[in-house]
């Protein structure tokens, strides 16, 4: 089966409103139990942050799209300074 994603790219888990926004880290050998063989090409590491913390789950690319948006994995809030004429 041919790769679907690239390291780096923005994906999310297919059918859920709820899941985070992931960043694909690599691709990881997954051994079949039944033969013995390795496959190299269908399985992702996926890093999300919530609440500060990092979070890395492995997860088959049919279960995952391509999100159109990319950016940061945190959220940066610009504040105003206040000026003070005193």
């Amino acid at each position: 089966m041919p790769r679907k994603f690239k390291s780096g790219e923005w994906v999310t888990v297919k059918g859920k409103l709820t899941s985070p926004k992931m960043q694909v880290i690599k691709n990881v050998p997954q051994k079949k139990s039944i033969f013995g063989l390795v496959d190299n090409d269908t399985y992702l590491e996926c890093v999300w942050y919530k609440n500060g913390e990092r979070n890395s789950k492995v997860f088959h690319q049919n279960n995952l799209i391509k999100m159109i948006e990319t950016g940061r994995l945190f959220k940066t809030f610009k504040t105003n300074p206040k000026l003070s004429l005193t």
